[in-house]
């Protein structure tokens, strides 16, 4: 053995060489005058950095949407992660109300300066001056990765610069400009000084008007007698998530809490973790919260209220007579989280009117939510499909609540071992066995019952025209996004939806999912939602002809063996089919004959192909309209040249503008692209069912999801060449020549002034519904 024996001084050698050099503060020559936080710095954050930091998936949990998240700072603790036990909340606004609560819980300042007069050493502006420093933005950013640094001082800033000298911020994109640069340096110099009282009071407190509107709410959801007090709960658990605004007061939203106190009092929220678990109080009060933050498209999830609405909600509610004499239902119980036990005295068929009055509010508290990275829950369903609902009338939970009653053990849902689900429970098939043994005894029941098939009528056709009854579900990878009506082309499968389905997606992925549990807790909600999803597709195949049924089911579940056991009927349909494709043929009698003409749903003219219809070649000349139309209908076919090459889990979602159209504004459309699933049965290994050669995509006009991946911008006289490049690109010089033509690479120096044009013309499209875009998934690699 040899031995090595060091003298102390070449040990402190060696380690020197080794050392990082500390960043040299920022030298700032401090303004007189008071740089504004509200008037001046926040609009900066508002359109270079909260395009990234405002969600679950802010990197390092910065979340720059509002001063109290800029104030709690960075985080090491990953929000996402296979966890063995479920992690402490971290919601802002709710588990920690002051800089110091926060501190103890982890989060580390990204403002404190510890440098002289003169100079700033805060992480905010020693990242946002590397990247002035480094413009450049080179190879690939993932801004999402598990492994950021997420420095909590200088030190460790340090040592991560001078690994990645080419990440400041912003991250892979652009630096402030000048001017932007030096109102955060002298608002950072000064101290960063919060917005004024006056400035604070106004942002948080209602208008006037709202205040009017709130008053008459808040009578009706803190009204003690048992019926109010069972209604309100019922609306508060499918309204927590909602951004409600009121038709009187359009611009502002506000979120529905609980709250210790009453009004006019403070709010005092109580943070449960769902919004059914105990409030742990004596008594507690529906309280509307006005939201300051910016506000961000992902989690805006707008639900309007307004003098109708309060009044639906007594006729619905209050008005009829319930099953039982009402009685309220504490929380003092074992299945809280069980609605339709807890909520047994209120009719069924009101819950469900209640539900299909929002149906489209209900479907993207599941599809969109607030967990804003949702690849392992989202791929339990496929890229595209439809969702309808039952009528009413044809429900048989609904009409007979005999059989209904006997089923609520077997709705049972999986949350009832909270968020800290045991490990070995894990893959337990207890749940997944109750609603197997619930589809096979409805399966029965409803053959016995409609012995003669189910007919066309047994959908919803809506009651007026803001209803919602079909529905259309984009999933972009780890995203995806609700739109009323039939968008796209004909999916492979659809949904149809009953009371339990509706309200058990619901409870089992909304009310009762933990972003914070463990990993038990998530295997059981994706696990327990595979199986809902398989009895929304048994719910749809059943329309169809007898003999098609089998193959439908064999086209989605590719290499699939018989434990998703589809519960298929042995009767015939009651609808008349030409044989020719049973599928189409459904939805086009939905949709051309027998949904309400007032809810304006129609098939989707460019994306669209009936049974009979050929996908159309590239035109030879584009002389007219209708020649243009041919050209981007030829896009939508599967084994598209450019979709087959660009194939990557992060290329799904690409905003299109047109310009320089003659005699005609900008045209904007979102290109999507639908990855193909062998099947979506299995959480893992997801790639391994990708089928590439079978991907397509839909070109929808306006601007669709959260998550741009790609800006094009294509001149009008260049459509042509745009589409040649759509339909024959093979990756050599000549055709990514063409893409860098007009693909917007996220490190081009005029990236903003592309990426600020898109949102303000999403803003123009949908002012109430809109929200900031958001640039965590901009394609990751710099391409030059």
């Amino acid at each position: 053995m040899l031995r090595y024996v060091y003298s102390i001084p070449l040990l402190l050698l060696v380690f020197s060489a080794c050392s990082v050099e500390p960043l040299q503060p920022v030298e700032v020559a401090v303004a007189s005058k008071r740089v504004d936080y509200v008037q001046e710095v926040k609009p900066i954050l508002d359109k270079r950095c909260v395009v990234c930091h405002s969600c679950y998936n802010s990197p390092c949990q910065v979340k720059l949407s509002s001063f109290e998240g800029i104030d709690r700072g960075t985080s090491k603790m990953a929000v996402y992660g296979n966890r063995l036990s479920a992690a402490d909340p971290t919601r802002l606004f709710v588990d920690a109300q002051d800089t110091q609560e926060w501190r103890s819980k982890g989060f580390s300042s990204v403002l404190d300066s510890s440098s002289q007069v003169g100079t700033n050493n805060s992480i905010m502006l020693l990242l946002l001056d590397h990247k002035m420093q480094n413009p450049e933005s080179e190879g690939e950013y993932f801004s999402e990765s598990d492994d950021l640094v997420c420095a909590k001082d200088q030190e460790e800033l340090a040592e991560f610069l001078d690994d990645n000298p080419n990440q400041g911020m912003p991250f892979g994109f652009p630096a402030l400009n000048d001017d932007e640069f030096k109102t955060i340096e002298q608002w950072l110099a000064q101290g960063a000084p919060p917005p004024t009282k006056l400035q604070d009071k106004l942002s948080k407190s209602a208008s006037k008007v709202a205040q009017k509107s709130i008053r008459r709410f808040e009578e009706f959801f803190n009204n003690q007698d048992a019926k109010h007090v069972m209604s309100a709960r019922y609306i508060y658990e499918h309204l927590f998530l909602a951004h409600l605004s009121f038709k009187s007061s359009p611009d502002e939203f506000f979120e529905l809490v609980r709250s210790v106190t009453p009004s006019p009092e403070p709010i005092e929220i109580i943070d449960t973790i769902r919004p059914y678990d105990d409030p742990e109080v004596e008594k507690f009060y529906y309280r509307f919260r006005k939201i300051h933050s910016t506000i961000v498209h992902k989690t805006h999830m707008v639900y309007d209220l307004d003098d109708d609405k309060l009044q639906r909600y007594k006729k619905l509610f209050i008005e009829p007579a319930w099953d039982k004499e009402p009685f309220i239902v504490g929380y003092k119980t074992d299945y809280n989280d069980q609605p339709f036990r807890v909520f047994d005295q209120i009719p069924a068929l009101l819950r469900y009117k209640f539900l299909l009055d929002n149906s489209e509010y209900v479907i993207r508290t599941f599809i969109r939510g607030p967990v804003c990275k949702g690849q392992i829950a989202l791929n339990v369903i496929n890229d595209h499909f439809w969702v309808m609902f039952m009528n009413p009338e044809y429900d048989l939970s609904l009409k007979n609540r005999d059989y209904f009653s006997k089923e609520y053990d077997n709705l049972r849902i999986y949350t009832e071992s909270g968020s800290d689900s045991k490990l070995l429970n894990t893959f337990s098939d207890e749940y997944i066995n109750l609603a197997l043994k619930y589809d096979k005894e409805r399966l029965k029941f409803y053959d016995e019952t409609y012995t003669d098939g189910l007919a066309i009528e047994s959908i919803w056709k809506g009651e007026n025209a803001s209803s919602a009854p079909f529905l259309t579900i984009f999933r972009h990878f780890d995203s995806a996004s609700v739109h009323k009506g039939a968008l796209g082309g004909a999916p492979k499968t659809a949904w149809v939806i009953d009371f339990p389905l509706l309200e058990r997606i619901y409870y089992a992925l909304v009310a009762g999912f933990d972003i914070y549990g463990n990993i038990g807790h998530q295997v059981n909600a994706r696990r327990y939602m595979s199986r809902l999803r398989v009895e929304g597709e048994s719910n749809f195949v059943n329309l169809l002809p007898k003999d098609d049924r089998k193959k439908i089911f064999d086209l989605a579940y590719i290499d699939v063996d018989d434990k998703e056991l589809f519960f298929i009927s042995d009767n015939e349909a009651k609808i008349k089919y030409t044989k020719v494709d049973s599928t189409r043929e459904l939805f086009e009698k939905v949709i051309n004959t027998h949904l309400l003409k007032s809810c304006d749903i129609k098939l989707d003219e460019i994306n669209y192909f009936s049974a009979n219809d050929r996908e159309p070649n590239l035109p030879e000349e584009y002389t007219t309209i209708e020649s243009y139309k041919q050209g981007f209908r030829s896009l939508v076919k599967k084994g598209l040249a450019f979709v087959q090459a660009v194939n990557g889990y992060n290329s799904n979602l690409a905003y299109i503008r047109i310009k320089n159209i003659p005699n005609s504004k900008d045209v904007t459309a979102t290109a999507i692209i639908h990855r193909w699933h062998d099947n979506v049965s299995f959480m893992f290994n997801e790639k391994d069912r990708l089928d590439s050669s079978k991907d397509d995509l839909d070109f929808i006009e306006g601007l669709i999801g959260s998550y741009p991946n790609l800006f094009l911008v294509v001149d009008f006289k260049d459509l042509p060449d745009f589409f040649d490049m759509m339909h024959h690109y093979d990756g050599s010089d000549k055709y990514i020549a063409k893409f860098l033509k007009y693909g917007v690479n996220r490190g081009d120096d005029d990236f903003w002034q592309t990426y600020d044009w898109f949102q303000a013309r999403f803003y123009e499209e949908n002012p109430h519904e809109a929200g900031l875009l958001d640039l965590n998934r901009y394609y990751y690699k710099v391409l030059r």
